[in-house]
């Protein structure tokens, strides 16, 4: 026979907060294996059923979170369930919202509902899934943050965590640790960012495309200025003006004589 223990606080000004994050996941298991948890006995509300041919207990304490294993130390002892099979849901807000951490022993670590159910089953050799609540703001109050409603635009996401714990949880009972931890134990997988599109190079100018001509020789080869004779350095002072015989003779062509 197993059992599995969600943690958190009983009352309403408590439903959706941080740490009621074990009694949301405690919930979802119980909708998958078909098992009502409406019992209230030692101090806790519990259920008896099946799951895949094993006995399950689930149990939600109603001791308030730092006295769970006032509730959930009997019951093992009246069900004879030794504390390795004891499974714990409980939140972690050192882990970001939607990651999960199987363990199958360890210490409370900080948790208070952790370390009742130890001194209450008399070890530490239990197993746990800690569900991410996280992540904890740096200058923020643990109390304050863990008993803090979750935000509406985090709601979407705590209800696929509510479902990956109980699948997780029924997983454990089903397959073992080792099986659940190497399924569950991973970080949750980040959306991959578009690539940019690589640039294309420039098209080659179509025949249509009007080229710019190639500068002619005129334009490249400037001839070198041509002294004129006659002429008169800068500064010198003004000239007399050549006759027009003599301007024609600059341009003529050259005569067979002067050949």
């Amino acid at each position: 026979m197993k059992m599995i223990v969600g943690l958190g606080n009983p009352g309403s000004q408590y439903e959706n907060t941080r740490h009621n994050m074990g009694w949301g996941a405690l919930d979802a298991v119980a909708r998958r294996a078909g098992i009502r948890v409406i019992v209230n006995r030692d101090r806790a509300l519990t259920g008896l059923g099946y799951w895949e041919g094993e006995r399950i207990l689930l149990v939600k304490p109603l001791t308030y979170m730092n006295l769970s294993g006032e509730a959930a130390g009997p019951l093992a002892r009246y069900y004879k369930i030794a504390p390795e099979d004891v499974l714990v849901l409980c939140d972690d807000v050192y882990l970001p919202l939607g990651q999960l951490r199987i363990r199958k022993s360890g210490s409370a670590g900080g948790h208070n509902g952790l370390k009742s159910l130890i001194a209450h089953l008399g070890s530490d050799r239990f197993p746990r899934i800690r569900c991410g609540v996280g992540p904890l703001p740096e200058q923020g109050d643990m109390v304050d943050f863990v008993l803090r409603r979750f935000a509406p635009s985090e709601l979407e996401a705590v209800r696929a965590e509510y479902d990956l714990a109980a699948e997780a949880a029924l997983c454990f009972l089903s397959r073992g640790a080792e099986a659940a931890m190497n399924r569950y134990n991973q970080k949750p997988a980040k959306p991959k960012k578009e690539r940019a599109p690589a640039s294309l190079p420039a098209p080659a100018p179509s025949e249509t495309q009007t080229l710019s001509p190639a500068p002619s020789e005129a334009q490249t080869n400037s001839p070198a200025p041509v002294e004129t004779p006659g002429a008169v350095p800068a500064g010198a002072g003004a000239a007399e003006p050549a006759s027009a015989a003599s301007a024609d003779r600059g341009t003529a062509p050259l005569s067979a004589e002067d050949r």
